[in-house]
């Protein structure tokens, strides 16, 4: 089948499009016509090589689209569903069986390899294999094969070219609230950086019911959306001192806090925020090797730091919980998303590496 599709063809350099051929599913996979796709600041990561992956590469892992056909063993969906794509796991590990998907053995092979765990690809250009299977769909494209295991099914009934950033953005903000913190009603938390994953983190704190909800950034455009998605107070980190304006906002400091700005200054900043027997989440990515200082005896009185991976969630449950509190009006995500034109998606990547645009969202032509 020919697909028209982005290619990362060289680091750091613009994506191209390009007519590829799609090899048909196994009979473990599913083929989705994609309606559109999210950009993830970790696909601009991979195409400049900031995250090691082979090249030449279809990326884009934030898909939503409509099932065409499906293998022979596959009884998940079935042509016509609406579905999101998620994540690749294996299903069969410690961490799967556990309840873990997103701490997978495979996780980087399956998600970063470029290829199925045997190695092979679905994608060429003319004589020459490309990379696929990002994120196990490689959905920069207008038709995208995915594991049954990486599709979630949702309800027709929403507008499905917003839900693909539910998929990794909207779930890893949200779920660093609902399935990591697990805030009390009434309590109080700091989200560090209001980009597409700490936004989701307010709108999810909202729901849960947090009395204060602080959201912290440099950027006051930003600051303004949060408070419109959430947030109950705001502080500029540019202007004042952001430990200090929360302590006095909560008399001591936040029960939680969420950073996802990948800056360890600012990871510093999140955890001296807390109160004590506070929990800070970090969900933001630096680079590898990356350290940051916490005073010890700050640390010693109960607080506790930790990570989260895409959200600590189960794809197949979370995912069909947040799409249907966006159908009820409850988590407007499609606020902060701005759709482009797959021929735009340059233009996109820009935008949303500037901050000009908080979610890129490429809509597929058909």
């Amino acid at each position: 089948m020919k697909i028209r599709a982005a290619l990362a063809g060289r680091a750091a350099e613009p994506f191209r499009l390009a007519d590829l051929t799609l090899d048909d599913p196994r009979d473990d996979e599913v083929l989705v016509r994609v309606v559109a796709t999210g950009i993830c600041h970790t696909d601009l990561a991979v195409r400049d090589q900031h995250i090691a992956t082979p090249l030449p590469i279809v990326l884009g892992h934030e898909g939503a689209g409509i099932v065409e056909r499906v293998g022979s063993r596959v009884s998940k969906v079935a042509p016509g569903d609406h579905v999101v794509l998620s994540l690749g796991a294996c299903g069969v590990c410690e961490k799967c069986r556990s309840g873990l998907p997103t701490y997978c053995v495979h996780h980087v092979a399956l998600n970063f390899g470029g290829a199925r765990l045997d190695g092979s690809t679905c994608l060429h250009h003319g004589m020459y294999k490309v990379h696929s299977h990002f994120f196990c769909q490689s959905s920069f494209a207008t038709r995208a094969i995915a594991p049954a295991s990486a599709v979630v099914k949702v309800p027709k009934n929403v507008p499905l070219e917003f839900l693909g950033p539910f998929a990794c953005g909207i779930m890893t903000g949200a779920g660093a609230v609902m399935n990591t913190l697990r805030p009390a009603p009434g309590s109080t938390l700091a989200v560090f950086g209001t980009g597409a994953v700490g936004l989701a983190a307010i709108m999810a704190a909202r729901v849960a019911g947090c009395a204060a909800i602080i959201a912290v950034d440099i950027k006051d455009s930003r600051l303004d959306l949060a408070r419109e998605l959430g947030a109950t107070h705001t502080v500029n980190g540019s202007k004042e001192d952001a430990v200090a304006r929360i302590r006095a906002i909560t008399e001591g400091g936040v029960h939680g806090a969420v950073e996802s700005t990948g800056v360890t200054r600012v990871m510093t900043q999140a955890v001296d925020a807390l109160a004590e027997n506070g929990v800070c989440v970090i969900t933001g990515a630096p680079p590898a090797g990356s350290r940051f200082d916490i005073d010890l005896w700050h640390l010693l009185r109960g607080r506790v730091v930790r990570g989260s991976v895409m959200g600590d969630a189960v794809p197949d449950v979370f995912i069909p919980r947040l799409v249907e509190l966006f159908r009820q009006g409850r988590f407007p995500a499609d606020r902060m998303m701005k759709v482009y034109e797959l021929e735009q998606i340059n233009q996109a990547a820009e935008d949303a590496l500037s901050g000009a645009t908080v979610k890129a969202l490429l809509r597929m032509p058909h």
